[in-house]
């Protein structure tokens, strides 16, 4: 029986458009549930300014927290507030240097652009190709700026662009096979039920006694309102890892049925239970 690896990641979102609300952080929210299913965990995620003593702190911070990737997003474009290598460049006390693999990608992307005119490469498209000592380019399939993999300890800091299409390419390229490397098959497993009549409330003590009785399955209570006043509705979420689906499944399933069992406790006769 092979033992489940734990595999811990960081993400730190890099973007002044982030902190000022002009764009959603969709990103994080698609790379926590693409790491999930892969069997990670996501145990921080941190939004930082276009500023470079900003993201180095938060590498830093995050390094001493000892997880196995830190995944940062945005900044690595040819503008000048573009910082996120310098700031993992200063975090790791690591010079900036041309990597030679990085602008030899540069060149193909760039003469692959236009068949007509050669695109030269210019100081701010060179930039893209300075990374910090030791880093390993990740070719972007979709877009010009190259991912960025630099090993620290038994940590992997990979820094990816910010543009979706582009991150989400690299990610299950390049990024989402060293997740599953390092959880060794592990899945993740869920399953949502409704109930209407009880309040989260009065549900407090049930999920206490509830974990004790399964904690290896983690359950979420979510209020989503009634459709009258005073009507309360709750989406309870269950969820669990588990290296083999059958298991995984039946893990579910018997915690369900024990909270409904729990549920039925109550004497709610007006209580109602239904799949989401």
């Amino acid at each position: 029986m092979r033992k489940i690896m734990k595999c811990t990641v960081e993400l730190i979102c890099v973007g002044n458009e982030l902190l000022i609300g002009k764009i959603l952080n969709k990103n994080a929210q698609w790379l926590c549930k693409e790491i999930t299913k892969a069997g990670g965990k996501v145990i921080k995620e941190t939004t930082v300014s276009d500023d470079v003593d900003e993201i180095a702190l938060a590498v830093k911070e995050a390094l001493k927290r000892k997880s196995d990737f830190i995944l940062t997003s945005g900044g690595l474009g040819s503008t000048p507030d573009d910082l996120t290598l310098k700031g993992v460049a200063k975090a790791l006390k690591k010079p900036l240097k041309l990597n030679r693999e990085a602008l030899l990608f540069l060149k193909e992307k760039y003469s692959s652009l236009s068949d007509e005119e050669k695109i030269k490469l210019n100081k701010a498209r060179i930039k893209m190709a300075i990374l910090p000592e030791g880093s390993i380019p990740l070719r972007n399939p979709t877009g010009t700026a190259p991912a960025v993999l630099i090993k620290h300890k038994a940590t992997s800091i990979i820094c990816l662009p910010g543009v979706p299409k582009e991150l989400k390419a690299i990610f299950k390229r390049e990024v989402l096979k060293l997740i599953l490397e390092k959880t060794c098959g592990k899945k993740f497993f869920e399953e949502s039920i409704m109930i209407r009549g009880v309040f989260e409330s009065e549900i407090s003590s049930l999920i206490n006694k509830f974990k004790q009785k399964h904690p290896e399955v983690y359950l979420k209570s979510h209020p989503r309102g009634g459709k009258k006043i005073g009507e309360s509705t709750l989406e309870l979420h269950f969820s669990t890892f588990s290296l083999n689906e059958k298991e995984g499944k039946e893990k579910i399933l018997a915690a369900i049925v024990t909270f409904i069992k729990m549920l039925m406790g109550l004497g709610r006769s007006r209580t109602r239970v239904k799949n989401h």
